[in-house]
């Protein structure tokens, strides 16, 4: 395991203040704020160890409403709204400073058997014909608005190996594309064989990319060009089929939307063998600043 992945994993094994109260710590983030994948999955980790062990997350539905502090604690409160026959719902809030900045509800089911189908894998290359970010970042330096983002990008992410299919894009910047992006990304490291530990990474992670495709229908590079600011306002995932978040994942997002200052991604994100394992649909906050 990468010693990157190692401190990932600490940030997740949240402390037990009270029966349904846990405390989780921030690390520093690209920008001064807590990145929201981090909250999302520590909410998730909170709700998780409420649960029954035969019973894992299906979905979870969360609002963004305040920027977190990297430099506090934050506490995790878990109201146990049901526990039925084979559904389990619970409740998340994150509070910083007496005031809440995340807000989640889970719901976790019991393993049965019943109708299947899926939507089919979509192609896309090797993961591991692709160039690693340590590869491809350092090319675009000289367009953010500041050279040492490069590197802060690729100390933040490294418990992750996330490979992009096409040009981020702050690579194709002032040239408008079709507003879908194609990423792979797995764990830097194998990872224990506990289902709630996976879809947490997978949550953390989900949070990176999943508005690229808004910026690449307007030709904008993103924060770190400095041609869009933005924030996520809510993240939405369904978790189908059992993954491992260690072993290679196809994140296939697209944009049918943008207006009003937000900016809508939705995507599906598919097992290296085809099997369909999460839909994720998240809105965010998209400006262009104002000069």
């Amino acid at each position: 395991m990468s010693e990157a992945l190692d401190r990932l994993l600490d940030l997740l094994d949240l402390e037990r203040v009270e029966e349904n109260i846990f405390r989780g710590r921030s690390r520093s983030a690209i920008v001064p704020r807590v990145f929201g994948g981090q909250v999302a999955a520590q909410a998730l980790v909170a709700a998780g160890r409420t649960v029954p062990e035969d019973r894992t997350a299906h979905s979870l539905h969360s609002y963004f409403l305040r920027m977190g502090d990297p430099g506090a604690p934050i506490v995790y409160t878990v109201d146990r709204i049901r526990d039925g026959r084979s559904f389990t719902t619970r409740r998340v809030v994150a509070v910083q400073h007496g005031q809440p900045i995340f807000h989640l509800s889970a719901s976790f089911q019991t393993y049965e058997e019943g109708l299947e189908h899926q939507a089919p894998m979509p192609d896309a290359p090797d993961p591991e014909t692709l160039p690693a970010a340590e590869e491809v970042l350092p090319r675009y330096a000289d367009r953010f608005v500041d050279p040492r983002i490069a590197d802060r990008m690729l100390k933040a992410r490294a418990a992750v190996d996330l490979r992009y299919v096409d040009e981020p894009p702050y690579g194709s910047v002032g040239r408008p594309r079709e507003p879908r992006s194609q990423v792979w990304f797995r764990a830097n490291g194998k990872l224990a064989d506990d289902p709630l530990l996976h879809v947490c990474l997978a949550t953390y992670v989900s949070d990176m990319t999943l508005l690229d495709s808004v910026l690449l229908a307007h030709g904008r590079g993103g924060w770190a060009v400095g041609d869009v600011v933005g924030a996520s306002l809510d993240h939405a995932m369904w978790f189908h089929r059992p993954f491992r978040a260690d072993e290679w994942l196809l994140y296939d997002q697209e944009s049918p939307s943008a207006s009003g200052g937000r900016g809508l991604g939705q995507a599906r994100i598919y097992t290296q063998d085809g099997r369909l394992a999460i839909s994720v649909i998240q809105e965010g906050v998209v400006r262009v600043p104002r000069g």
